[in-house]
């Protein structure tokens, strides 16, 4: 089974709202943006994935990964792994697209892919992930209101330029809500983003007070306290506290996750298999499970992002209670998930049902496609190699793919 063809798609779904994501400090952000990948095998089987994106930043990325791809046999992981390693050499980073090699995968054994990787399906408990900073009375009406909806656990923000006021938020919204919901906390310390508002960046120090005021507040997880390559410091934070320490969301590889592992850094390991891959992820899971350290994916991009981690989730033996992303009125699962067929929903009891369907388990909604994305790049085998002759010439063309044939 070998990749004939690959499409790609620039989506954009308009927000009713703009939304104001606390890790991008007063950026509003009014689109939900990403690159979609459809992959064509020579025997019909369609694979799917998205990767995030704030604009069109990946025009010129199909030409790179014609060359990569296809031809490629679907089925080699370790190959389609570090053929995308190698494209991101030369471009842009490209773990995201693994997830399709998966999708495909899945849908030729007729199974989904947690069921590939020993997992089961049925239910999932979420936590209500909230993504902006708003005053901490609102915030604590807003948490209850969540409750309400069936949420039993939620995820608050904070990145003020004070400290006193980050405490002050966690502090206010305890107060308010008491023993109804457990609560967690993400600093989004892990990969700063200033490319308006310039707010503090923690250091050792700050991030040892807030963990303390998070005991005294009785939040179960504190969050990118601090830069995700802050191996040693966040192994010490540990040491300074009770909090359990989170993150690992952006980590791109496993050796990297290697040495989080190695130098005890946290409690409980994030990875996005959007931004480091299906095999890195599981390879993260039974690392942490063999630890007994806490395995819960992070989801916070786009619907076929939470679908891909909803997998991952879905294949630990422990299930944590998965990250749900939302923040009305502009990130619902009616924006979030808005090219797919079927968007993910919470039961009354904050649950989340684990699709049973072959592969990734989403389907596209070809009418929203059409309205909210537009192809940018398709290549065949027959294209690639028309466009190899007309680059190169026959001679040189005929060269190439005597050489690549013998590998």
């Amino acid at each position: 089974m070998k990749v004939e063809k690959i499409e790609l798609y620039h989506i954009s779904i308009p927000l009713p709202k703009a939304f104001y994501p606390s890790w991008i400090p007063g950026y509003p952000q009014k689109f939900n943006r990403s690159t979609l990948i459809k992959i064509t095998t020579d025997d019909g089987i369609v694979g799917y994935s998205a990767g995030m994106a704030m604009e069109e930043e990946r025009e010129g990325l199909g030409s790179l990964l014609g060359q990569y791809l296809i031809g490629q046999e679907v089925e080699k992981l370790d190959e389609v792994t570090q053929l995308l390693r190698e494209a991101s050499y030369l471009g842009w980073r490209n773990n995201w697209i693994e997830a399709a090699f998966w999708d495909i995968i899945g849908k030729k054994e007729g199974k989904p892919v947690y069921e590939l990787l020993g997992g089961k399906g049925g239910k999932i408990e979420t936590y209500c992930s909230t993504g902006e900073i708003h005053e901490p009375g609102k915030r604590a009406e807003e948490v209850l209101a969540m409750r309400e909806m069936g949420f039993k656990i939620l995820k608050l923000r904070v990145h003020d330029h004070e400290l006193k006021d980050d405490i002050a938020q966690i502090k206010t919204v305890r107060e308010a809500v008491g023993d109804k919901i457990k609560l967690g906390v993400d600093a989004n310390q892990g990969w700063p983003v200033t490319i308006i508002n310039k707010p503090a960046i923690w250091d050792l120090e700050r991030a040892t007070e807030f963990a303390r005021a998070c005991e005294e507040y009785d939040f179960g997880w504190l969050e990118e306290p601090l830069d995700m390559y802050a191996f040693d410091e966040m192994a010490e934070l540990r040491r300074r506290t009770k909090t359990p320490i989170a993150g690992g969301e952006l980590t791109p590889g496993w050796h990297e996750h290697k040495i989080l592992f190695e130098k005890e850094s946290l409690d409980i390991y994030q990875p996005d298999a959007t931004f480091s891959g299906i095999d890195t992820a599981v390879k993260v899971m039974r690392e942490a499970l063999k630890r007994n350290l806490k395995f819960k994916p992070h989801t916070w991009t786009n619907g076929v992002g939470f679908a891909i981690n909803l997998q991952i989730a879905a294949a630990s033996p422990h299930r944590e209670p998965i990250e749900f992303p939302y923040e009305p009125p502009a990130w619902i699962p009616k924006y979030r998930d808005a090219i797919m067929k079927n968007h993910f929903m919470i039961d009354s009891d904050g649950c989340v049902t684990i699709p049973d369907k072959p592969g990734l388990g989403f389907e596209i909604d070809e009418e929203a496609l059409n309205r909210f994305g537009r192809k940018f790049f398709e290549m065949t085998s027959k294209g690639l190699a028309m466009k190899t002759i007309k680059q190169r010439g026959l001679f040189d063309a005929l060269k190439l793919a005597k050489a690549k044939k013998k590998g």
